[in-house]
């Protein structure tokens, strides 16, 4: 942010505050909130929470499966604090799409768009920005933190598209476990920044008062609104403490995982306790391996070493968070999902690295992978007031498609959206060609995952 004065535009936010302020039902009751945990490339779904022990090497690995606090229910051994608290969780084991790039997979997923081309852009917006809009129109809310923060948003293949820019993510995309970590244009140094910025505002509106008499359609008025927000978010000592991870005591950062996953998940938990009501992480960069995601061809990653070189870390991040929504009196309002854009090929592959580093061997060294795989993966759900310890539906023998409680990627949106209180079917956003397009066209929410 700019602090200078310049012509009538004091702060830049203002601007992108003003976007987010249009007409729209008023979600009735408690406001909930969403954390979506994002896997990009996609989990191997066969090696995480629908192993088959039972089928030949060829596909099943190199892994044994554990059993987990639900009596019946097995994963694998990479996920051994999954397994102690599997009551609190639901594995979904039967999502599917039709899409086998990573574009149009992750459209399909976020946005509904049933299109199976890659395209280099979303035509439809993603839940996130829709929900961020809807939210920001019903006049319920008076937090002065962003409302759709993005911790390493996931936002390679989706966005806000028609919406407008407006209605992206506050992006939060520094390492939070760095020690001089800060978040840019939240919160003032020292209460003399806050006086200067103040005085500035008031010059402003000083000068407004001329302009007043000839601003017939009360834009001055509105945007003066906007600034309120805008000098908000640098003046209010929550919008600062809400990102301020060293308010933490130093137990629960190690329990998170003392790594940009694990204090990414903390800062999710931070946000959305502070009253965040969207926010996404995704699980991505040195983490994950060589080529930074969990997209593991052979030419990529070993898929194995993959595995075992980030599955420790993701394991203790996402239970601590799941673990902190209940212990903390998050369950009801808050839900988390974990997910990536599809899961990975049951049948094992081979062929020769494209280059050394972290779970990959040199360049030219065959090894294993998995590719891409629609037909059949899993996510799990938490919170949300579910009645958790479940697993909902299953695949064939070998992982590789569905054959109880198909759910595909309208299931999945309808069932955020009913988390959100958002009635999906009644209602369409305005295209860039002003027709009305539904938010989410095909799909009813999951029945075990609604509270």
């Amino acid at each position: 942010m700019q602090f200078g004065l310049t012509g009538m535009a004091s702060l830049s936010w203002p601007g992108l505050l003003r976007l987010r302020a249009e007409n729209a039902a008023k979600p009735k009751g408690e406001r909930t909130a969403v954390i979506m945990v994002w896997l990009p490339g996609g989990l191997s779904h066969i090696d995480s929470y629908d192993p088959k022990p039972e089928i030949g090497s060829e596909y099943r690995g190199p892994f044994k499966t554990i059993a987990t606090k639900v009596p019946g229910t097995r994963i694998t051994e990479l996920l051994p604090m999954h397994a102690k608290i599997a009551d609190k969780f639901n594995i979904l084991r039967s999502m599917n799409q039709k899409a086998g790039g990573h574009p149009a997979g992750s459209m399909q997923m976020l946005s509904g768009d049933s299109d199976e081309r890659d395209k280099p852009k979303p035509r439809l917006p993603d839940w996130m920005s829709v929900a961020h809009y809807l939210r920001s129109k019903d006049g319920g809310r008076s937090n002065p933190l962003p409302n759709y923060v993005g911790v390493n948003p996931p936002l390679e293949y989706n966005g806000p598209a028609y919406l407008g820019d407006g209605y992206s993510p506050f992006s939060v995309n520094d390492d939070p476990n760095r020690p001089n970590f800060q978040v840019p244009n939240i919160g003032l140094a020292d209460q003399a920044e806050t006086r200067r910025l103040t005085d500035r505002v008031a010059l402003r509106k000083n000068l407004d008062k001329m302009e007043r008499a000839f601003d017939r359609e009360g834009e001055l008025g509105a945007l003066d609104a906007f600034e309120s927000q805008a000098v908000t978010l640098l003046t209010n000592p929550k919008t600062r403490d809400a990102f301020d991870l060293a308010k933490e005591d130093a137990h629960t950062r190690d329990r998170y995982g003392r790594n940009r996953w694990g204090q990414q998940l903390l800062l999710a938990r931070r946000l959305v306790e502070s009253g965040v009501e969207i926010v996404t992480s995704s699980l991505s960069g040195p983490l994950c391996g060589r080529v930074g995601n969990w997209d593991d061809h052979a030419v990529n990653h070993h898929v194995f070493e993959g595995l075992r070189f980030r599955m420790g870390n993701y394991d203790r991040a996402v239970t601590a968070l799941i673990e902190d929504i209940y212990s903390r009196g998050l369950d009801k309002r808050v839900l988390v999902v974990v997910t990536g854009e599809f899961g990975r090929t049951p049948k094992i592959n081979f062929d020769r690295s494209t280059g050394a580093g972290d779970a990959s061997a040199p360049a030219g060294t065959l090894q294993p992978g998995r590719d891409h795989w629609p037909r059949a993966f899993s996510n799990i759900w938490a919170g949300g007031g579910l009645q958790t310890g479940r697993v909902i539906g299953a695949t064939d023998k070998r992982a590789e498609d569905v054959v109880e409680r198909p759910c595909g990627p309208g299931d999945f949106l309808a069932t955020i959206y009913h988390h959100l209180r958002i009635d999906a079917p009644k209602i369409a956003i305005k295209d860039f060609n002003g027709r009305p397009t539904p938010i989410v066209d095909h799909g009813r929410p999951i029945p075990e995952l609604i509270g």
